[in-house]
């Protein structure tokens, strides 16, 4: 199947797959490639293995408050809210 526009694009990559609905409950063990937040999130916790941690850079950056309509798209194999709702979706068939 060939990708005909920008939208077949986003839907392929967002939605083809199984996504969760968090909002407070700790998420742990997870293969997540994207999380868009619905609402205005704070992330309390957040575990991505392709973040780096040279100078500068530090996953700890993301422990604040995120805007509704954001999407973080990144390895992410844990996270935590205190508060909102986000959606992480799979990179694989479940």
């Amino acid at each position: 199947m060939a990708i005909e526009n920008v939208q077949q694009l986003l839907t392929e990559q967002l939605g083809k797959n199984r996504c969760d609905v968090i909002n407070t409950t700790a998420m742990t063990s997870k293969d997540y490639y994207a999380i868009h937040f619905v609402t205005e999130s704070v992330i309390a916790s957040i575990t991505a293995t392709n973040a780096t941690t040279a100078t500068g850079s530090a996953i700890a950056n993301l422990h604040t408050t995120i805007p509704a309509g954001t999407t973080l798209f990144l390895q992410c194999t844990a996270i935590t809210l205190t508060s909102g709702v986000a959606l992480c979706y799979y990179e694989q068939v479940i």
